[in-house]
């Protein structure tokens, strides 16, 4: 299975940047699709950033031209840049990675999740 640790969240102030890390414990350079989620408590998870093992990116309307996702399969991380941040931006963001798990000796798709890094922007 994949495990997954997120680090780098903190408290910024609006107009600031932050830089967050997902570090993977296996190798994802056979993980077609790295992404990032946020969510606040009471609200829907949101898919905010996706990579591509090629490095295609896409963006939620709501960051796009902000957020900068990044990922070295090398070193088994994936980047989230955020830059302008607004107030908006604070939540708990995730890294998700869809991939396979092994049941009853059949593959299976399976998604994997860290704990989350909680990010605040508020002056």
């Amino acid at each position: 299975q994949v495990q997954l640790v997120e680090s780098g969240g903190g408290l910024v102030q609006p107009g600031g940047s932050l830089r967050l890390s997902c570090a993977a414990s296996v190798s994802i350079g056979t993980i077609n699709r790295m992404n990032w989620y946020r969510q606040v408590l009471g609200q829907e998870r949101e898919l905010v950033a996706g990579i591509s093992v090629s490095g295609s990116t896409d963006y939620a309307d709501s960051v796009k031209g902000r957020f900068i996702i990044s990922r070295d399969n090398a070193k088994n991380t994936v980047d989230l840049q955020m830059h302008r941040v607004k107030p908006e931006d604070t939540a708990k963001y995730y890294c998700n990675a869809p991939d396979l798990r092994l049941v009853d000796d059949s593959w299976v798709a399976a998604n994997y999740w860290g704990q989350g890094t909680q990010v605040t922007v508020s002056s």
